[in-house]
């Protein structure tokens, strides 16, 4: 978590020497001081990007004449540029500076030039081929900020060259100062999203994150004027945020100043468990029960989360991601929307209430629209572990609807058949989790416990064909 708070921090271009070393990102507005003791300090030089939320908060000092000490090449070549010394911006190219080069907000030689309206150096920019396209954090192009400071002469050669103006809307969750943007936002450029056909609405995708896979969820167009709809990315945007558990599915950062807006989690190569039960089938008792405590250990978390408890309400193995080391993950959490009635009680809210769970995973209170607790996920949990074990759904081969029937209006429950090779304890641990009545579902607390003692009491019986490992008691 740390490395990617690292990394989604900024655009890494370092200081080289002496004390503006600790001093911060380098910015292009006016300011009063330059004392080296005062390392802690934003340098302004002129105009900021025309896409910074505080680019038009008073300037009242004046702009700075002389070259700061200490400056790296590249933040001499974007003083000189914000200066218009076009001598001295030649000399530093000259020298073998980067024309491309960039301060942590991302911004180039060309973008401060457009923005102080320097002719002279935006054409010697545009002879050593500078990057016309460039964007900075916040999504500006030199073009942009040509245009909004009113620089037509510089916006007319710009555009000339073939660049164009972004079109820029504001997001539902935009903030008016940089220094509310949250710690998890992340640069919509460092992200390649291959836009396939075909994916549904709210599904995670595959993207590339500076050269790491995630997965990624992005907001469609219609979502924007949906208060429904934003206010279930935000619920989404909020758990993921706040979760951190070796059995939960790992938040790398979101998309929320920019259009699209983008959820961004870890990407797991092997899948979820539902397609490694449609592949593998039935289990092993080793991998059942190692599987089992992971789901139960992840649950636990989210039940125990404080001030409030996380209810999953959609627990399936499609909601499970198995991670290249064979550990399993919970995710698909806060995508039901919930009305707390008490403490411990819940109910569908309206707009979940109208489509009708038809999941075999479902538990009954959840299926008639009742009020609920948090033994919905034990009952969800029973179901996965069951279908582990025997490898097969409920009263396969029926169809799903009709075993829906049976389980959550009839309150029967498949048979037994690979669980007799299994201690009794299982049994009734699992009798219980999948009981009619929640009250006598037990917690994932206690869950965890009575597996681990089922785990041991085989191992030290030899009733398992398969040797267990252990690392997890």
């Amino acid at each position: 978590m740390e490395m990617a708070a690292q990394l989604r921090r900024g655009i890494s271009r370092q200081f080289s020497t002496g004390s503006l070393r600790k001093s911060g990102r380098f910015s292009f507005k006016r300011q009063a001081s330059l004392d080296p003791q005062r390392n802690n300090m934003r340098f302004s030089f002129g105009r900021q990007s025309s896409l910074d939320p505080i680019r038009r908060r008073p300037m009242p000092e004046e702009p700075l004449t002389v070259v700061p000490e200490n400056l790296d090449a590249t933040m001499q070549l974007l003083f000189m540029a914000c200066q218009g010394d076009v001598r001295g911006v030649q000399d530093l190219l000259d020298e073998g500076t980067d024309v491309n080069s960039i301060d942590l907000d991302g911004r180039t030689a060309l973008h401060i030039a457009a923005c102080e309206g320097h002719v002279g150096v935006v054409k010697l920019l545009l002879s050593r081929k500078a990057n016309l396209d460039a964007r900075d954090r916040w999504g500006s192009t030199a073009a942009a900020d040509a245009k909004y400071y009113g620089n037509m002469d510089v916006y007319n050669i710009l555009k000339a060259r073939g660049a164009k103006a972004p079109k820029t809307r504001k997001t539902p969750m935009a903030v008016a100062n940089p220094k509310e943007v949250p710690e998890y936002e992340l640069n919509p450029f460092e992200l390649q999203v291959r836009r396939a056909d075909g994916i549904a609405k709210g599904v995670y995708q595959v993207a590339k994150w500076n050269g790491t896979k995630v997965a990624v969820k992005i907001l469609d167009k219609e979502s924007y004027t949906d208060p429904e709809s934003i206010n279930a990315f935000k619920c989404e945007l909020t758990l993921l945020e706040k979760v951190r558990h070796p059995n939960i599915i790992q938040f790398v950062g979101a998309v929320t100043q920019n259009i699209p807006m983008m959820i961004v989690v870890e990407y797991h190569s092997k899948g979820d468990l539902g397609c490694y039960l449609l592949k593998k089938g039935r289990l092993s008792p080793s991998k059942s029960l190692r599987f089992a405590l992971d789901i139960a250990r992840g649950l636990n978390y989210l039940h125990e989360c404080k001030p409030d408890p996380v209810v999953h309400c959609d627990l399936m193995p499609k909601n499970i991601l198995l991670d290249s080391g064979g550990q399993l993950k919970v995710a698909g959490f806060g995508l039901v929307r919930l009305s707390k009635i008490s403490a411990e009680k819940f109910k569908l809210a309206e707009t979940a209430a109208c489509t009708r769970h038809t999941s075999v995973y479902t538990a009954p209170e959840l299926y008639k629209d009742e009020l609920f607790d948090k033994s919905v996920d034990v009952y969800s949990f029973a179901v996965i572990l069951y279908e582990m074990i025997e490898g097969i759904h409920p009263f396969h081969p029926k169809p799903t609807e009709e075993a829906i029937r049976l389980m959550c209006l009839d309150g029967k429950r498949p048979p037994y058949k690979k669980l007799k090779n299994y201690p009794s304890e299982l049994k009734e641990l699992l009798d219980e989790c999948w009981s009619p009545d929640p009250s006598v579902r037990p917690n994932f607390a206690e869950i965890i416990l009575r597996l681990d003692r089922v785990v041991t009491q085989g191992c030290k019986q030899g009733w398992w064909k398969d040797t267990f490992k252990l690392p997890w008691l």
